[in-house]
């Protein structure tokens, strides 16, 4: 088993976080550093993947700067997506090189450690064919944008745990025209920091990885651990 150092970022802005991210692509990228797993919790923002098309986005700049919410075109694949308080954002940056050279295959890695975890609260989610991420009953609970450069990974998914679904009004998410839900709205008390403790078991067992916990939470390292 590889490393793999988990880094609970708290509230961080995007801009924020993608230099850091670039950051440590370039060190996995000349072996630095070890493989990477940031957990985040964004500001409300809408960002645009490199496939984005701009009208699904609905509203223009001043009405989401009214409703505080910024906007970013970035790097990742995938159309529009928004994030915020409530959600688990994941950022693996992970060197592919000795797991499998296969993009489709990390994809459908990443929606199975989602699929995992949410599993262990009872919630059954799954795939949705031609429509990237996790789905349950329908509506689309987990979102997948990834970078792949030289076989290490970056950006990842977006996890609604008790997010304010409101705010989805604003886009066309991924570009389709289906219902997004919650782990709250499907009436489960599970906190951010039981999910996560769960993202990261599934993430580290799909992907052979040995998790690392330096910089995460006591609550995180708690749920982790028991």
């Amino acid at each position: 088993m590889r490393k793999m150092e988990v880094r609970d970022l708290g509230r961080m802005g995007y801009s924020q976080a993608f230099e850091l991210q670039r950051k440590l692509v370039d060190e996995r990228k000349r072996g630095l550093i070890p493989d990477q797993f940031l957990i985040v919790e964004h500001p409300h923002v809408i960002t645009m993947g490199r496939n984005g098309h701009e009208e699904n986005v609905l509203a223009g700049g001043p009405i989401l700067e009214r409703a505080g919410i910024e906007f970013h075109q970035t790097d990742r694949g995938g159309d529009v997506t928004y994030h915020g308080p409530g959600q688990i954002v994941g950022y693996p940056i992970l060197d592919l090189k000795d797991w499998r050279r296969d993009v489709v295959a990390y994809v459908r890695g990443v929606e199975q450690a989602i699929i995992g975890a949410l599993g262990d609260f009872g919630i059954v989610a799954g795939r949705v064919e031609g429509a990237t991420g996790v789905w349950t009953d329908g509506a689309k609970i987990a979102a997948i944008g990834i970078h792949i450069s030289r076989w290490v990974t970056s950006h990842g998914f977006a996890l609604n745990v008790d997010t304010d679904l409101s705010y989805f009004q604003y886009i066309v998410p991924c570009g389709l025209t289906k219902p997004v839900t919650s782990v709250r709205e499907l009436g489960n008390e599970a906190t951010r920091a039981q999910v996560t403790a769960r993202l990261i078991e599934h993430f580290a067992r799909v992907f052979d990885r040995e998790p690392a916990e330096p910089f995460l939470t006591t609550e995180i390292r708690r749920c982790t651990t028991s």
